[in-house]
């Protein structure tokens, strides 16, 4: 039975819009969809759905190649996030992407204001290149990462009401995770995700960045970071425990193979501008080859 006939999905139209979310999920986001794969079958198509909103909205927003301007792609956003958002409150949409998501939001009860808040944080990066503090940082992470924690608990099936905030953290821990990794990539969109006082409390400046040279105080506060990653991670991970068993392994594997984007920063020595950290084959099949086996004896 595949996947789609698994989660109850009928009509030619809803499925070929939740076959395009799996299309740009195993297409974008090859961590996400390989972790996506350890879940029972009848529920994959939903995570696709979730990915599939999130991943056309950041390309509305970061296509480097785009020829639209910062307030084009503003009102594109715009139009069609607001688009989307109405649909959901009719519970249908006739959107390639709106549609799998407002069928998924409506069978899991998903509350609208997370998808709102994600919205919010995309039209940020269209106007903040910065944030003063952590807790100015905050306000982007929550609608950009850890909302997407909380639209999976439904769908992994929470056993206490415990698990939300714990995803919440987890998926903190993610974003945190990528800005250490992405800095000079971000760095070529004009912005900078690191804490500015942060920074500045180790003696870099923007100026400093943009020179692209790891000095000790770029690598002293890149540790300072990490050690947040990681005090994150082993916090959320208590969470885990809090779903239903079939949806355990997906979400350790996850766990491991996105916080563990600092571990392979710290192998290529902080090298950040000259190298982008990711997670090689061999520690993926490590990672994915006993979650599947604990998949399967969790079903």
């Amino acid at each position: 039975m595949n996947e789609l006939d698994a989660a109850g999905i009928s009509g030619q139209e809803l499925r070929a819009s939740y076959a395009e979310c799996k299309r740009l999920n195993s297409l974008h986001g090859k961590t996400y969809y390989l972790a996506t794969l350890l879940l029972p079958k009848a529920k994959r198509p939903f995570v696709h759905a979730l990915y599939g909103f999130a991943r056309y909205a950041d390309e509305i927003v970061d296509d480097l190649g785009s020829t639209l301007s910062l307030s084009e792609k503003a009102e594109a956003l715009s139009t069609w996030g607001q688009g989307v958002l109405n649909d959901l409150k009719h519970g249908e949409s006739r959107d390639p992407i709106g549609m799998a998501l407002a069928d998924t939001v409506q069978r899991f009860e998903i509350p609208h204001s997370l998808f709102e808040a994600f919205l919010h944080s995309m039209t940020m990066d269209l106007s903040v290149s910065e944030y003063a503090s952590f807790d100015d940082l905050m306000e982007y992470v929550f609608g950009s990462a850890s909302v997407i924690g909380l639209q999976m608990v439904p769908i992994l099936g929470a056993l206490s009401p415990e698990a939300y905030p714990l995803a919440e953290k987890l998926g903190t821990a993610f974003q945190l995770a990528n800005f250490i990794r992405d800095v000079d990539e971000d760095l070529d969109r004009g912005r900078i995700y690191l804490p500015i006082d942060e920074l500045a409390s180790h003696g870099i400046s923007w100026e400093m960045l943009n020179e692209r040279v790891l000095t000790p105080q770029i690598r002293s506060a890149l540790k300072d970071q990490i050690a947040r990653v990681r005090k994150l991670q082993r916090e959320a991970d208590a969470g885990i425990n809090f779903l239903e068993p079939s949806s355990r392994p997906c979400i350790r594997a996850a766990s491991e193979l996105y916080c563990g984007i600092v571990d392979e920063i710290e192998k290529i020595d902080y090298q950040i501008f000259t190298h982008r950290a990711k997670t090689s084959h061999l520690r993926r099949a490590r990672v994915a080859l006993p979650a599947y086996v604990q998949a399967i004896a969790a079903r």
